[in-house]
């Protein structure tokens, strides 16, 4: 471990008031994790992943981080339940509309002389960020020429997103969105209501590739025009970032565009010079190095 790796995770259990027991528990069991299962959650921000230790304790009627570990070890079962809590699924179509919008007023346009497009989207959860760009895409008159990769560390969500349904009491929430991100039909025209769920059209996911990878260990799998990672990197530390900002730029094309959330940037990485600011509101950036 680094010096500088170290005293940041000093400083993090400091601030949080950890005891120096409960600090080294997590350590084991972040590290038993990865070396026995190859999920590699040492570099998440300490609070978080402290908070989800917790919550899966008590779920499962233990007391001790210690505790934890010895089931993770010997039920698999445990272990995915733990993934699970790990891994963040907060999404809906056409979340923050505004990204949406500025996509495509400002990304679409350089994008429409290509003779193909390929688009990634790292921590895809249940997938409803990925169909809104089919649906974006679509309506821009580039859906046939693209192609998009939607990836997740969390084998089960991934299984959920190829089902591409979801409930109707999110309808008016993913409608209201789906209008304030520019959209230019009505967000009804691409899916069917029956037995209480809304099922995307089958032709929005013809040309989506869903897999699992994991940005704390794997490697770029392909070159790409467009990332987006959006609302992911805010749970990594600096160092797990700057990893997934390397990650990111050697899998971005000559001139590729980098989406991120709200709250992540690439200001004050070593990584910033490598890039052009497209909207510095909606985290949009073009490769420049």
């Amino acid at each position: 471990m680094s010096p500088n790796l170290y005293f940041d995770k000093i400083t993090s259990a400091y601030r949080e008031n950890i005891e120096p027991l409960e600090q080294l528990e997590i350590e084991l069991l972040l590290e038993a994790l990865y070396r026995y299962y190859g999920f590699d959650f040492r570099d998440y921000v300490l609070p978080s992943i402290r908070r989800r230790i917790w919550h899966r304790i008590h779920a499962e009627k233990l007391s001790t981080i210690s505790g934890l570990q010895e089931k993770v070890l010997h039920d698999r079962n445990t272990m995915k339940r733990l993934i699970a809590d790990f891994s963040i699924n907060v999404t809906e179509m056409f979340r923050d509309p505004s990204f949406f919008r500025a996509f495509r007023t400002t990304i679409v346009p350089l994008l429409q002389d290509y003779a193909c497009i390929r688009i990634w989207h790292a921590g895809c959860s249940t997938g409803e960020e990925v169909y809104s760009m089919a649906i974006l895409m679509h309506e821009e008159g580039l859906h046939h020429k693209t192609r998009y990769y939607a990836t997740d560390m969390n084998a089960d969500v991934i299984e959920e997103a190829k089902r591409r349904s979801f409930a109707l009491d999110k309808l008016q929430a993913y409608s209201n969105n789906y209008m304030q991100a520019g959209g230019t039909k009505s967000l009804s025209d691409y899916y069917t209501i029956d037995n209480n769920q809304a099922s995307l059209h089958p032709y929005l996911a013809d040309s989506i590739v869903f897999a699992q990878h994991n940005l704390a260990v794997d490697q770029s799998f392909n070159e790409f025009h467009v990332i987006i990672c959006r609302n992911v990197m805010i749970y990594f530390n600096s160092v797990l970032q700057n990893r997934v900002h390397t990650l990111f730029h050697e899998s971005l094309s000559r001139s590729g565009f980098l989406g991120l959330g709200h709250k992540e940037s690439i200001a004050y990485t070593s990584h910033s010079a490598l890039y052009k600011e497209m909207d510095a509101h909606e985290k949009l950036y073009r490769k420049i190095k």
